[in-house]
C-alpha cells in the first residue's frame, strides 16, 4: 500500500507548468507568443503563492541531448533554456528526475514549500511519479499557470479534471504558441469543468509592468517607460 503523501486537505495548490526559458524568453528556442504579459502574470502568482503560503507544484521538459540528435529541439538537459525563470523557484525547493519511478517521501510538504518535477513528454500525467504526486494530493482546487496552453496546460488541467479534482486556469498566466488550438484548449478544458480567470481573480489588481526576465527590446522598451513615468512623478 501506498503512503499518502499529504495527510490534511489543503485549500489549493499552485501548478506551475513548464515556466522554463526557452518557453517565456524571446532567447528561447520555443518562446510563446504572448511572453511578456504571461511572464508579468506568472510573477505575480508566484508572490500570491508564496504570500499566502500556498504549496507549489512545477513540472519542467527536459530532453536528452543525445550527442547533438535530440529528439526535440528546446529544453534540452543541461542547456540554459531549460532551466526555469529565477523568480518562478523559491529556496525551500526540492527536485525530482524523469526516471520512471513513483517513489517519494512522505509528508512533502511538511518539508517543502516547492516540489519540481521533471518530465520528458508534454503530458505529465505520462511521467508515474508526477501520476502518482497529482493523483495522491488533496486540495481543494489546483490553480494552473504557465506554458503551453494548448499542449502541457491542457494536458495537466484535463487530466485532473478525468481525477475528480477542481481545475482552475489562469488564463494570462498561460502562454500559447497558436491562437486557434489554444481557444479550443480553453473550450475543451471549460466544457469538462475547469474554471478559467484572470490574475487579478486571486492577486488582486497591480501596476506591476516589469517582467524581471526577459531582455528583448519589447520588454526594455516597456521597462524604460515605466522608469520614465516614475521619474516624471
Amino acid at each position: 500500500m501506498i503512503l499518502p503523501l499529504i495527510k490534511t486537505r489543503r485549500k489549493q495548490i499552485l501548478l506551475d507548468i513548464d515556466t522554463q526559458k526557452d518557453f517565456l524568453l524571446v532567447s528561447g528556442k520555443a518562446c510563446v507568443k504572448n511572453h511578456r504579459r504571461v511572464l508579468a502574470n506568472i510573477r505575480r502568482m508566484m508572490a500570491w503563492a508564496r504570500r499566502r503560503g500556498i504549496p507549489i507544484v512545477s513540472t519542467a521538459e527536459v530532453y536528452a541531448n543525445n550527442n547533438g540528435d535530440s529528439i526535440v529541439g528546446y529544453c534540452i538537459d543541461g542547456t540554459e533554456g531549460q532551466r526555469k525563470v529565477h523568480y518562478t523557484l523559491v529556496n525551500n525547493r526540492v527536485s525530482f528526475t524523469a526516471d520512471g519511478n513513483t517513489d517519494l517521501p512522505r509528508d512533502l510538504f511538511k518539508q517543502y514549500s516547492q516540489i519540481i518535477l521533471h518530465k520528458r513528454c508534454i503530458d505529465p500525467f505520462e511521467e508515474p511519479r508526477i501520476d502518482r504526486l497529482l493523483s495522491e494530493i488533496k486540495a481543494y482546487e489546483f490553480v494552473i499557470v504557465g506554458t503551453t496552453l494548448e499542449g502541457a496546460v491542457k494536458a495537466t488541467a484535463l487530466g485532473l479534471l478525468q481525477r475528480n479534482k477542481k481545475v482552475t486556469i489562469v488564463l494570462d498566466a498561460t502562454g500559447s504558441h497558436n491562437i486557434s488550438e489554444a481557444k479550443l484548449a480553453i473550450r475543451k478544458m471549460e466544457t469538462k469543468g475547469a474554471r478559467v480567470i484572470e490574475t487579478r481573480k486571486l492577486a488582486g489588481s497591480s501596476h506591476l509592468r516589469l517582467v524581471g526576465a526577459c531582455n528583448c527590446e519589447s520588454c526594455r522598451g516597456l521597462a524604460r517607460k515605466v522608469h520614465t513615468h516614475a521619474s516624471d512623478n
